[in-house]
Parts: structure tokens; sequence; C-alpha cells
């Protein structure tokens, strides 16, 4: 059930992530999915499951977001 929570969450915190971010994005829900989930553990970890989590996710999201955009530029 938790790695249910967790997809559902990464892709809420990539959907947000994707809306606030400029730039050249993944398209697909996979992508956003992954993405969203790589950056709400990073940014997510130190807070917990509070709102201070949330935000946390949301902004680590958007840290990894722009880091693929920045990488996938180059390329």
């Amino acid at each position: 059930m938790s790695l249910i929570f967790l997809l559902a969450f990464g892709a809420i915190c990539g959907g947000i992530a994707k809306a606030i971010v400029p730039g050249k994005c993944p398209s697909g829900w996979v992508p956003t999915i992954a993405l969203g989930v790589i950056g709400s553990f990073v940014g997510g970890l130190p807070f917990g499951g509070h709102l201070a989590g949330f935000v946390g996710s949301v902004v680590g999201a958007c840290v990894v977001l722009f880091l693929y955009s920045i990488w996938s530029d180059d390329r």
C-alpha cells in the first residue's frame, strides 16, 4: 500500500513541479511520476509527513525537474 501512496504522491508533486518549472519538461505521465518520486524523496525526506514534507517534496521535484531540463538541453 505504501508503494501505491508513494507513486500517487510522486505524481502529484511531479505534476505541480511540471506546472511551476519553465523550460523543456518530460512529456508523459511515467517520466513525470519518476521525477516526482525522486524529487519528493530528496526534498521531503528531512521533513517527514507533515505540510513541510509536502512543500519540501514539491521543491525537491522542482529542483530535479530543473536539473533534468538543463541536462536534456545539453544533449
